[in-house]
């Protein structure tokens, strides 16, 4: 009896270690999206579309551009290409975590910074 416990708390184990989010990174590489925010309380929008390599930002009646580089098929650096300050010329890491029919869930943070943050984005096309 104890034999069998032990398997099954092993295989139990083994199914639960062997999952990994569904990640299909491809379908987003290209198209428009919405990404959704709250800072202050306040629900805030941005509305984007990328290409392989570029990717232009809407948000609050102002449009911005930046390069796109694919590191490989879930990650990508995002980089201003006219910055208004200091801040803004520093790139950004993205990564793609898991994938829906419609979304993905990333993590992104400035390029060598250890700070990370998470969100998600919707492709609407």
């Amino acid at each position: 009896m104890l034999k069998k416990i032990f398997f099954v708390v092993i295989l139990i184990f083994s199914a639960i270690s062997c999952y990994r989010p569904e990640r299909n990174c491809a379908d987003f590489k290209n198209g428009e999206f919405i990404f959704t925010t709250i800072v202050d309380g306040e629900e805030l929008k941005t509305t984007f579309t990328r290409t392989d390599d570029l990717e232009i930002d809407y948000f609050e009646g102002k449009v911005d551009s930046s390069s796109v580089r694919w590191i490989n098929e879930c990650e990508y650096i995002v980089k201003k290409l006219h910055p208004d300050n200091k801040a803004e010329e520093k790139p950004i890491h993205m990564k793609i975590l898991s994938t829906t029919d419609n979304s993905y869930t990333f993590e992104y943070s400035i390029v060598g910074e250890a700070k990370k943050q998470k969100g998600t984005v919707t492709k609407t096309n």
